[in-house]
């Protein structure tokens, strides 16, 4: 069975019509890639390595040329999407218009009547930062070809759940490497250092390394080995916040940064411990809104702390937060978290923004 999204032709002149979908995302497509593909394809979206794999996939392997999307214009591509390569005997040939935003705003009403009728010598790929639901362009790709979303963030209009991701990096990427991995090791990776499929990659081609072929990469490896000085200086961090002291968070933070780690990637890492703090702090207001005290081990429990040594830290940096610093730990993350993926991600403006909110939480009430 063809997988929804596709109009394909059969043997007779009438054609077969699936089901249209509007969207599929590249966790779909990677996983189950489909046994036709179409003409053009528009894969768009903030994770440059998931478009690296899609676009590879849809080019199967065949000859493939490129052009820069800065600088080609359509009467640039007019002959080679009209030409049949001469090497892909099995295929077809697969031309990318790479970072092609610009060429898209440029050349819109070209690549609209192009996919209304696209030829049938090659195939064409548009690798897209963004790409607007609402355009002609996108429904016509959409509605008679394929439109892949490249993005790890759970979303409900691409279809990316948490339980998704975690499927996809236990299979598809730990086999890219012969490694095993266990689903609550694939959670911790994102709770550390976020949900970019590349900097996933990266960590867990380093966690193979410490396993024999077969064997499991368990959750304690992922945070022995990812964390290693990076992770002890988080911690740093955060304790530098639980007490008030804004400088030393500030030394911490500029040290890791200074090595390499971007903001997108620090603020997982920094919010997956001050997070259960805040949960912690809300259990504990909502029982007493009912009169019904509770004691903070329970309250820290109910938040995911359950270890000895783990419950003693934590209630020694819930009382250096104090109440009201506590109290505002989720909101404060959850407004970064969507600044750092919106109005805060290019370079500068994140690590502006990351640098404001230690600065917030580690100031003293």
């Amino acid at each position: 069975m063809q997988p929804v999204g596709f109009r394909l032709l059969g043997k007779s002149s009438n054609p077969i019509k699936a089901p249209v979908m509007a969207i599929l995302n590249a966790f779909d497509l990677l996983t189950k890639p489909p046994g036709e593909l179409p003409s053009v394809a528009a894969v768009f979206g903030s994770d440059t390595t998931l478009r690296s794999w899609v676009i590879s996939a849809l080019c199967e392997g065949g000859d493939v040329t490129s052009f820069d999307g800065d600088t080609v214009r359509w009467s640039d591509l007019r002959d080679d999407l009209a030409t049949a390569s001469l090497f892909d005997f099995d295929g077809k040939r697969a031309i990318i218009v790479r970072d092609a935003d610009k060429f898209v705003s440029s050349q819109r009403p070209e690549l609209e009547k192009y996919a209304a009728k696209p030829g049938t010598s090659n195939r064409f790929i548009l690798d897209l930062s963004s790409l607007a639901s609402n355009t002609r362009l996108y429904k016509a790709i959409a509605g008679d070809h394929l439109v892949v979303a490249c993005a790890s963030t759970a979303d409900k209009k691409t279809g990316v759940t948490a339980a998704s991701r975690r499927k996809f990096l236990c299979g598809y990427v730990a086999k890219r490497h012969n490694a095993v991995l266990a689903a609550d090791a694939a959670d911790a990776l994102v709770e550390m250092i976020g949900d970019e499929i590349g900097m996933l990659e990266t960590e867990i081609a380093k966690l193979a390394l410490y396993r024999a072929p077969g064997e499991t990469i368990d959750e304690p490896l992922v945070r022995d080995v990812v964390a290693g000085w990076q992770g002890k200086t988080v911690w740093q961090i955060t304790d530098a916040i639980a007490s008030g002291d804004a400088a030393e968070a500030m030394r911490q933070l500029d040290k890791l940064m200074s090595g390499g780690q971007r903001p997108i990637a620090l603020l997982p890492q920094i919010a997956w411990s001050l997070r259960r703090l805040g949960m912690a702090t809300s259990v504990v207001e909502h029982r007493e809104r009912e009169g019904r005290p509770i004691q903070l081990e329970d309250a820290l429990s109910a938040a995911g702390i359950h270890r000895p040594a783990e419950i003693q830290q934590a209630k020694k940096q819930l009382r250096g937060l104090g109440r009201a610093r506590g109290k505002q730990l989720l909101p404060w993350l959850l407004d970064a978290d969507l600044r750092l993926k919106g109005t805060h991600s290019a370079d500068g403006r994140d690590r502006f923004l990351l640098e404001q909110l230690v600065m917030r939480m580690a100031k003293s009430s």
